[in-house]
């Protein structure tokens, strides 16, 4: 196995990582404004920013959801008990004595074990509750009329927001994620350039170094 710098990350996937970065901080921006957390906009521009910046997250997750399955880069996400303890260890307990990281990318996996499930519990968890209340939410003037729907709508509006809480808890983790192990801008510039450190097999370099010598440094 030879360690490589490989593009795995492409150009669609880092603008759907930045998008949705910037849409998520809009949304929790305009989310705290309509619970009152703060006064920078009035109630009626959050509603509006809010609603619209959901509207463009679902379409970007529409897209992404696309490439995932055409591209077949779903696998990526597909959790493994293989090495799970190893990495849960490092973060929980090795981390803090100052242990090397047991996993290293491969060009077939991008993500630890670790990774792969928190991704994956966001991709088929927690995305889908926050679109699928938001959009029952936000056309209840369809529904109004049936019995308790008030009722209903405040049930709505708690999982809607305790969904939201849990992103958010996934972005300060995934921040806080940044500063541990090698320096921010290492873990940052995979998804600015598209390139990082990638264990290779003789095969797959050979293949890199003749069929996309641009991707492999």
């Amino acid at each position: 196995m030879a360690i490589r710098h490989v593009k795995i990350f492409s150009l669609f996937e880092r603008f759907w990582h930045w998008a949705q970065m910037a849409l998520i901080m809009v949304l929790l921006f305009s989310g705290f404004g309509l619970h009152g957390f703060h006064h920078l906009i009035s109630f009626e521009t959050a509603v509006t920013l809010h609603t619209l910046a959901a509207l463009f997250l679902l379409l970007l997750w529409a897209f992404g959801t696309f490439w995932l399955f055409t591209t077949r880069s779903w696998r990526h996400f597909i959790p493994t008990l293989s090495g799970m303890w190893q990495v849960f260890h490092f973060y929980s307990l090795g981390i803090f004595k100052g242990e090397h990281h047991p996993y290293r990318k491969a060009y077939w996996r991008k993500h630890n074990p670790l990774q792969a499930l928190a991704y994956l519990m966001l991709k088929i968890v927690l995305f889908p509750l926050i679109w699928i209340t938001g959009l029952i939410y936000l056309f209840y003037f369809v529904w109004r009329d049936l019995p308790h729907a008030s009722d209903w709508l405040t049930g709505l509006a708690y999982v809607h927001t305790g969904a939201a809480y849990a992103i958010l808890v996934f972005v300060l983790v995934h921040v806080y994620m940044l500063t541990t192990g090698h320096s921010f801008k290492e873990h940052l510039m995979p998804m600015v350039n598209g390139f990082d450190d990638v264990d290779l097999t003789p095969e797959e370099e050979a293949y890199l170094l003749k069929d996309e010598p641009e991707n492999i440094r």
